[in-house]
């Protein structure tokens, strides 16, 4: 029986797809050029002309928030697909074989959750160096992993012992064929929750490396770096409420999905 759409998803699914057709449209369109100066009077407040007003070097935030909001959402969406792909390849052959190799990855595994993940992903960026937008993808990615093996392997390890996967090797599929299509599209119910709360903390994660001025740096433009500009306008308030509304609805919408999700296959209305 085809599950309905819930509430939740619903508004989560209108809200993220709304900002994301805004995103893609701020890519390759903006009212203003985002790094031009001067383009309006220098801390003018909202109007037809420049729908967030202006900073103090009279550049539209509006067609800032929208590049570095593309900037913010490039940035996680790697992310999460560097941590959700080598997490899942690591959960679903520790959870399937266990053995050696299971105990050594989980014990590592403790190790690097023990530590705040935004402490690692400092760690990694310290080494590779700040201020490049592949460096804090390649940090966030790598910080990410762990949290993604872990969810893998206890689903991975629950369902190897089903029926229908030991119907599978009975009839000599071969244990990739069962990892991949036997066990795999059994765990998309847990990995989808997953990738939305991943996305969202690596939003976060990303704004907060970026306001402390070791994450994304200009010329490339992100929403946690232009909070960090905010501060010192905080007699012009649209150039924070612009920015981090944009966070704030970033966030929300995808976390209405991942809790749509979750009720969904819960059977929760």
């Amino acid at each position: 029986m085809k599950k309905k759409m819930n509430g939740y998803l619903r508004v989560g699914l209108i809200l993220t797809g709304f900002l994301a057709a805004l995103i893609l449209l701020g890519m390759f369109w903006t009212p203003y050029d985002p790094q031009a100066m001067s383009v309006g009077p220098k801390l003018s407040g909202p109007s037809l002309h420049h729908l967030m007003g202006t900073d103090k070097f009279g550049r539209d935030i509006f067609s800032r928030v929208l590049q570095g909001a593309g900037t913010t959402s490039v940035i996680a969406l790697s992310t999460v697909a560097i941590g959700a792909v080598c997490g899942t390849a690591i959960g679903a052959l520790t959870g399937y074989f266990g053995g050696l190799a299971d105990e050594i990855l989980m014990r590592l595994n403790d190790a690097l959750t023990a530590f705040p993940s935004i402490l690692l992903a400092l760690v990694v960026i310290s080494i590779l160096g700040p201020g490049k937008k592949r460096n804090v993808i390649l940090a966030l990615g790598l910080v990410f992993i762990p949290s993604f093996a872990r969810i893998t392997r206890t689903a991975f390890a629950s369902l190897r012992d089903a029926n229908y996967v030991k119907s599978a090797r009975l009839m000599g599929a071969s244990p990739a064929r069962i990892l991949l299509v036997h066990i795999l599209p059994n765990t998309v119910s847990v990995l989808l929750p997953a990738v939305t709360i991943g996305f969202n903390n690596a939003v976060l994660a990303e704004a907060s490396m970026s306001f402390l001025c070791i994450g994304v740096t200009p010329p490339d433009a992100s929403l946690g770096y232009m909070l960090s500009e905010a501060q010192g306008m905080l007699n012009v308030p649209w150039y924070v409420i612009g920015t981090g509304l944009m966070i704030v609805l970033m966030v929300f919408g995808v976390g209405l999905i991942g809790e749509g999700l979750q009720r969904r296959d819960k059977g929760v209305a």
